[in-house]
């Protein structure tokens, strides 16, 4: 385990131990971070830690369920949306702790322009995130009867043309 953990407070170390075992891992990065930050430690050092605690705490941690793909979950999504929705878009993304998701989202013909429907990181059953992302968007654009759009399926490309 890092050694940054003996810094922490024992309070301190409880809320990001909370935080894990409800699978919040940016919040208990952030703690993490915000408090051991005078003392030189980094973002990367911070997610490091709190990745330790991830390992130590194993299987008592409460694991967030993926967001569900079937095309009922979504048609329900899309249509709690704020307006009319106009297409369907995957689009990649990344972070520091994830590695590369796809992005579902509708494109709104309303003032927000476009409305989340969900998030695909790798999935149990084995299917790379962007075939699941494409084969659940074309489903819910054809229900909708509006276009689909994934400009990068194959290779993460977070600045593929939208």
């Amino acid at each position: 385990m890092s050694g940054w953990w003996t810094y922490l407070e024992e309070r301190t170390r409880r809320e990001v131990d909370a935080d894990v075992l409800r699978d919040r891992r940016l919040s208990a990065v952030r703690s993490v971070w915000e408090t051991l930050r005078p003392l030189g430690v980094g973002l990367h050092e911070a997610e490091g830690v709190v990745h330790a605690r991830y390992e130590a705490l194993g299987d008592r941690v409460q694991r967030t369920p993926p967001d569900p793909l079937d095309l009922p979950s979504l048609a329900a999504r899309a249509t709690a949306l704020p307006g009319r929705v106009t297409a369907v878009e995957a689009l990649w993304d990344g972070d520091t702790v994830h590695d590369w998701f796809v992005l579902l989202v509708a494109v709104l013909d309303g003032p927000d322009g476009e409305g989340h429907l969900a998030t695909v990181h790798h999935r149990p059953d084995g299917v790379p995130a962007g075939d699941a992302a494409a084969k659940a968007g074309r489903a819910l654009a054809s229900h909708l009867g509006v276009p689909f759009h994934f400009a990068s399926p194959d290779i993460p490309d977070d600045d593929a043309p939208r």
